[in-house]
């Protein structure tokens, strides 16, 4: 008997901190508000991330007496770069980006970052990489193994989602026109994914896509 396939739309982080008046400004963030708008309607399940950090996050500059954005701290051994506050929990930055349009009726979101001593990149686990963030149990539950992944990515973040997207054995495909945010760091991690065979699509083409 064939596997079921069943497929979701992934939207990384599309908040109203990462636009470009946003605390934490994600270049080319505007670029993607159609293109997933015009997706999302498409797709029976859609899985959309929010950064939903504590006002005392660990990384926050004013977490620290006499620290500003930029300097350097020491946690556990390893060097962080203290940020100003943004995706605050209960924000108007932490709201899914003015723009962007969801059916969300059909819409599941998932919190990240809600951990006051731990950051957050991939959508998947949190950068202590122990700390599960409830997308893989809701894949689980709702038999999701295709996902069609976009959304904004800060200091690698959507690579590091496909990373574990592919290491949770999920059918991945990255939706090229509605990707922002990637640097130049990120093109060995966009070779690599290219290597493990992920496709690379347009949405367009996932419009046109077969199974829904």
């Amino acid at each position: 008997m064939p596997i079921k396939i069943f497929t979701a739309l992934l939207v990384q982080d599309v908040q109203n901190d990462f636009l470009e008046k946003g605390a934490m400004p994600v270049a080319g963030a505007e670029s993607v508000l159609e293109p997933i708008s015009t997706m999302a309607a498409s797709f029976d399940r859609v899985i959309a991330t929010q950064e939903f950090r504590p006002k005392n996050h660990v990384l926050f500059a004013d977490s620290h007496e006499g620290k500003k954005p930029g300097d350097v701290i020491e946690i556990d051994g390893q060097s962080y770069v203290l940020m100003p506050k943004f995706c605050v929990e209960g924000s108007i930055g932490a709201d899914f980006a003015t723009g962007l349009r969801l059916p969300m009726s059909r819409v599941i979101a998932i919190l990240k970052g809600t951990d006051s001593k731990v950051d957050s990149y991939s959508a998947f686990l949190e950068a202590d990489r122990k700390t599960q963030t409830g997308l893989q149990s809701y894949c689980e539950d709702r038999f999701v193994n295709r996902i069609y992944l976009c959304g904004l990515s800060r200091n690698g973040s959507l690579i590091r989602t496909a990373l574990d997207a592919l290491h949770y054995e999920h059918q991945l495909y990255w939706v090229t026109d509605a990707v922002a945010g990637l640097t130049q760091e990120d093109e060995s991690g966009i070779s690599l994914l290219k290597a493990k065979g992920v496709k690379f699509v347009t949405s367009e083409e996932v419009m046109q896509r077969d199974i829904r």
